[in-house]
């Protein structure tokens, strides 16, 4: 039976609502949904990377605020005070000191970011060791040849390769083999149009694909619309509090860890290293075995801890970084992904949002080098991500934040067009073929939610 608050949340017509959806969650994340829904006179932010404006919308008004969104939350957070918390996404264009290509500039296009502060949010607690009842947690049926790693795509084991797809890939080989990167996170776009109301989609999403960092966002407010359906499998980072476990972690604010005595704590756990689940019980198991020891995935995996231990070692005291937890394997209802966990204690002086942005956009959706990697990116996508790469969570005003990679999830203005986006690490050892039908394997999900194969 679902719960009533649940369902009070779902009748709701507020234009400015969220759900941090815990029903699917690990061990690790907790198993606590939070859910908001803005009043008239509440505020929430919305940020356009093309204009480089953040706006502040409260009251049926908005006025530009700033043109730093990491700055302006910031010091929303500051005047709010400990008790303050602030829900919403950072899409991978949200540091305009980093080339990442902003979106169109077109009316009622998806804010680049969104973050809402409702004056009251309820939780609701999941039961059951695995998934809420009526869950189907269905895995795909999908075949790897033997002594292979070989992903056969979603549309036929002999499905080509689309010319733009191969196009980036050659381009991405030709930097790889200058020395000017090591690895590059290949991406593109897919659009489907669909008439399918948003939570309509999102409730078949969270059916179908259950993940930690699962979510809906609905922020229908002219000229700032968006819906983002989440149902993401990676942290992008935990900032927790004290020196004891149950704070921070996860969207639903449980789960997390600490390192040392006292302090903020930073966490983040990068995916590098997908392979499809298979229903036959031994060839799943042989599927997982070959994820942990495939020599592609952990070159990738271990250049991204790299860079993630950079990235922590920026903001954290000298000595506290540590690598807990390096290529485990993690198993999702369709695919098993090789998962590290990365881990530092805050320096005193950086505040959390600060912190955040450190990180951010998440080393697993660019590649290492940081920097020189996003300028390859810029020049083989044909299309700005957009909130895609980005994060999506909540912060609070006492230190804690917890958010996950914007990956597995669909995004809408609410105009019958959703767009998602899919892709993965590309090195030397990189095959076109493979690569491509496991960014489609990534995608299937998410058609399926929409009642579609992608041909669309």
């Amino acid at each position: 039976m679902i719960d009533p608050v649940l369902e009070a949340w779902q009748r709701s017509t507020a234009p400015r609502r969220f759900w941090l959806d815990g029903g699917g969650a690990r061990e690790w994340s907790g198993r606590r949904s939070i859910l908001g829904v803005l009043e008239h006179d509440d505020v929430s932010l919305t940020y356009s990377a093309a204009r480089r404006e953040v706006t502040r919308h409260a009251s049926g008004s908005s006025e530009v605020v700033g043109d730093d969104v990491f700055e302006v939350l910031s010091r929303e957070l500051e005047l709010g005070g400990p008790r303050d918390q602030w829900f919403g996404y950072l899409g991978y264009a949200c540091r305009p000191d980093l080339p990442a290509r902003p979106s169109p500039d077109v009316p009622d296009g998806v804010p680049d970011a969104v973050w809402m502060r409702p004056s009251r949010v309820r939780l609701v607690e999941h039961a059951g060791p695995d998934s809420p009842p009526g869950w189907r947690n269905r895995r795909l049926s999908t075949e790897v040849p033997a002594g292979r790693r070989q992903f056969h795509h979603p549309g036929g084991e002999t499905a080509a390769v689309p010319p733009d797809y191969r196009a980036a890939f050659d381009r991405v080989q030709e930097r790889l083999h200058a020395g000017d990167t090591y690895e590059v996170n290949l991406t593109h776009r897919l659009e489907v149009a669909s008439d399918l109301d948003p939570l309509a989609a999102y409730l078949r999403l969270r059916e179908l694909n259950p993940a930690p960092y699962a979510g809906f966002l609905q922020h229908d407010v002219p000229g700032a619309r968006a819906w983002l359906l989440s149902s993401s499998p990676e942290r992008y980072a935990t900032v927790s509090t004290g020196s004891t476990t149950g704070e921070g972690g996860s969207t639903t604010g449980e789960g997390g860890s600490t390192t040392g005595e006292g302090g903020r704590v930073l966490e983040t756990k990068p995916i590098k290293g997908t392979t499809p689940r298979s229903e036959d019980p031994a060839e799943d198991d042989e599927h997982r075995r070959r994820l942990a020891q495939d020599e592609k995935y952990r070159a990738e995996n271990l250049m991204i801890v790299d860079l993630l231990r950079h990235d922590v070692a920026s903001v954290c005291e000298p000595g506290s970084v540590e690598v807990p937890q390096l290529m485990e394997v993690e198993s999702y209802s369709s695919v098993h992904q090789l998962v590290s966990t990365v881990r530092g204690r805050l320096r005193a002086d950086v505040g959390t949002v600060e912190a955040l942005r450190a990180l951010f956009p998440a080393g697993s959706m660019t590649g290492a080098p940081k920097l020189r990697t996003m300028e390859v990116i810029d020049e083989v996508e044909a299309t700005p991500r957009g909130v895609y790469a980005g994060a999506f969570g909540w912060v609070s005003g006492d230190g804690r934040a917890d958010l996950g990679v914007v990956i597995r999830s669909l995004v809408t203005a609410g105009d019958g067009r959703y767009v998602l986006g899919t892709g993965g690490g590309i090195t030397v050892l990189s095959d076109p073929v493979e690569e491509h039908a496991e960014a489609m394997l990534k995608a299937v999900r998410l058609l399926e939610a929409l009642g579609t194969d992608g041909d669309s």
